[in-house]
């Protein structure tokens, strides 16, 4: 017998009564304009792919024409109705160029699970550990299966990641297989501020520390832009432990380090005493020329989601201390020791790591493989055709016996 359609659905603290044409939050009726209503409803009902803006206006609008600035007067109201808004996204997402998606866990009037796309990865469980010189170290385990572990990177949230719509997307893909473990490296997120030493080796104690506490064997070890460099190093140290290295967005050579002409040095010393003094001054149009480095292609509202993270992860001082070390970091000795296989992934357009540095990379390590991918951001966004390749790609390689075959 052909199960009954649901008509109430229920998704963070909201029921969407479709029968009763009824919006209720914390069990109370919000008053919604019926295109509002609309709107939640057509998105939660085809919630399994992204709608195109075309046909959202003519599911809510019908024959009458409207022009743009309607669906996002009702967009803006049904977020604000539900608790959402532009910068969270965490009930309906925009996706740049394609339209929009219904992005909470949706669960019928019962109970149960709606959703006909994998679901969001429910909870993560946060922890901590102690590195040697006393520093707290917070990481965090989520979903299920064989570990992956991540090494930190820059201007890292645990918590707060977990409801970025910079990062979401990115914690979903890398834990729908795997038992994700990641950590916020001293200084950022959770992990103590007041870390007396920031050195490069630091970090890979800390690295270090993590997988100890965890009480992992053997795994695969992903390193996104700097944190591939405290990946290389992990991976020399510990050939028995790394299976397999995954490379994103990073580099061996550090901007100081890879500067060779007096030109780029001056170069190189002026990018960074400007974000110094951007920083320092705690200035939202040096933020703003910051997150388009990061994320070119972003919407305004990306990029404003970026810039609240970055502003709730660490203090004006750490940031510049960070910055000092990024730009002396040097692994290119140590790079062609990886032992295990190596995926090399990175954008062609990227305006924070040149497409040299991942070059360079695989040509130090021995058993590597580069993929190029047509994007401009350094972090991939959910809705660009190059992150659906990048977690193919990356699946692929993990699944894969000893070698980065091509």
């Amino acid at each position: 017998m052909r199960a009954k359609k649901a008509t109430a659905y229920r998704f963070a603290d909201c029921e969407l009564d479709l029968e009763r044409f009824e919006l209720r939050r914390a069990g109370r009726a919000v008053h919604v304009e019926p295109q509002v209503f609309g709107v939640l409803s057509y998105l939660a009902t085809h919630r399994e792919r992204v709608v195109p803006k075309t046909e959202l206006l003519d599911a809510v609008w019908g024959k009458r024409f409207v022009g743009d600035s309607a669906l996002t007067s009702r967009l803006k109201a049904a977020r604000r109705a539900v608790g959402d808004d532009g910068r969270s996204q965490s009930v309906i997402a925009t996706v740049r160029g394609r339209g929009y998606r219904f992005v909470a866990p949706l669960l019928d009037a019962t109970g149960h699970d709606r959703d006909p796309a994998p679901a969001r990865l429910g909870s993560q469980e946060i922890r901590y550990c102690t590195a040697a010189d006393g520093v707290r170290v917070a990481y965090a385990l989520t979903g299920d299966g064989p570990p992956l572990v991540k090494a930190a990177n820059w201007l890292t949230h645990l918590d707060r990641e977990w409801a970025s719509p910079v990062w979401r997307h990115w914690l979903d893909a890398l834990g729908q297989r795997h038992r994700l473990i990641r950590y916020d490296e001293r200084g950022c997120g959770l992990s103590g501020w007041d870390a007396p030493n920031f050195t490069f080796d630091a970090w890979v104690d800390d690295l270090e520390r993590v997988v100890d506490a965890v009480g992992l064997d053997r795994f695969p070890l992903l390193g996104v832009s700097q944190g591939g460099a405290v990946a290389i190093a992990y991976a020399v140290r510990h050939p028995e432990k790394v299976t397999h290295l995954v490379l994103a967005g990073a580099y061996s050579r550090g901007r100081l380090v890879r500067a060779e002409t007096p030109e780029e040095r001056a170069e190189a010393a002026l990018d960074l005493d400007v974000a110094r003094v951007g920083w320092q001054r705690d200035d939202s149009a040096f933020r703003q020329v910051f997150a388009s480095q990061f994320l070119p292609d972003a919407t305004q509202e990306l990029w404003d989601a970026f810039n609240d993270l970055h502003r709730a992860t660490t203090s004006i001082d750490n940031v510049v201390r960070f910055l000092d070390v990024f730009g002396r970091i040097d692994v290119s000795q140590l790079a062609p020791r990886v032992r295990c296989p190596a995926l090399i992934l990175q954008s062609r357009g990227d305006l924070r790591v040149p497409e040299s540095q991942a070059r360079e990379l695989a040509a130090l390590i021995p058993d590597s493989r580069l993929v190029l991918l047509d994007s401009r951001n350094h972090i991939l966004l959910q809705d660009e055709p190059a992150w659906p390749v990048f977690v193919a790609e990356m699946q692929r390689f993990l699944s894969s016996g000893s070698r980065a075959s091509p």
